[in-house]
């Protein structure tokens, strides 16, 4: 594996490769504020071994990719999507299938809606048919009262230049978003360690996403979706309940709801990796080359 830089726009992107450029590529779009990391190296490797073409990329401000002040990001929510889509053309990809986390779902529904022909199929997790932290709607629960009380705190963040309280920082904001797998705190901070030591700022990896402007589908848009669609949803889920992944299969046409029990609003840990990989593996079947 080689990492590559990628120009987007002003920016250069970071990405990595796994498996035959030969095979059919599944682009792995991650969450807000997690560079490529979170996609981990043994779950990309069995994504790939079955025959396929896995690529993972660093967001702007994540990872080696470019990097800008905290708090005041040069680019917007749409030149997020158009990156995805600049890491296709880097690796000379004209369609691949998306397989999107939370925000990186968000992403990968806006492509299926604005360039179907760059889309075999879709991947869709943990997120909602009006974007990972979209508008109210009335037939979906909000999120746990723990995280509302998160989201809406002013308490300063941590010294993140302090790499040992920015690690943390980093492994203890994740137990909000749990759900009923316990998690595993040596490998997560494992993975936030690489994730620090990778990232040019890592204050802004942790400030820019949220405060991102623009991009975003309407709820009715997503009817438009002609991508088979697999999505995946934990039945424990504190930010996006179940009902969301069940309101975004029925909206998206053909789409199929896998719920994956116990999981929160996260990547997917090792106790339903078995689950995920065969559900990709088999939804991105039938493609050329397959």
């Amino acid at each position: 594996m080689t990492e590559t830089m990628i120009p987007a726009g002003d920016a250069q992107l970071c990405a990595e490769a796994f498996g035959s450029p030969d095979h059919p590529a599944i682009l792995l779009i991650g969450g807000a504020a997690a560079s490529m990391d979170y996609w981990e190296d043994e779950f990309c490797s069995r994504l790939a071994a079955p025959g396929r073409f896995v690529i993972r990329y660093d967001f702007r401000d994540t990872g080696r990719s470019t990097a800008y002040p905290a708090g005041s990001p040069g680019y917007s929510g749409a030149d997020l999507v158009t990156d995805a889509l600049a890491v296709l053309d880097g690796y000379g990809v004209a369609a691949a299938h998306l397989y999107g986390i939370s925000m990186g779902a968000g992403i990968a529904q806006q492509i299926a809606v604005d360039h179907p022909e760059r889309v075999l199929s879709l991947t869709l997790q943990s997120t909602s048919p009006t974007g990972p932290l979209g508008p109210d709607n009335p037939d979906l629960p909000p999120m746990s009262a723990q995280l509302a009380e998160m989201f809406a705190s002013e308490e300063p963040g941590p010294d993140w230049s302090n790499r040992d309280a920015a690690l943390a920082a980093l492994v203890d904001g994740l137990r909000p978003f749990d759900g009923a797998i316990p998690p595993d705190l040596d490998g997560e901070r494992t993975v936030a360690a690489r994730m620090y030591d990778r990232t040019a700022d890592i204050a802004a990896s942790q400030t820019n996403h949220w405060i991102l402007e623009g991009g975003g589908l309407e709820r009715g848009q997503l009817a438009r979706i002609t991508a088979p669609t697999l999505v995946l949803h934990g039945t424990a889920d504190p930010l996006l309940p179940l009902p969301h992944g069940e309101a975004l299969a029925a909206e998206i046409p053909g789409a199929r709801l896998v719920p994956l029990e116990g999981m929160g609003h996260q990547y997917p840990p090792r106790a339903v990796w078995d689950t995920v990989v065969a559900e990709v593996v088999a939804h991105t079947a039938g493609s050329p080359g397959v």
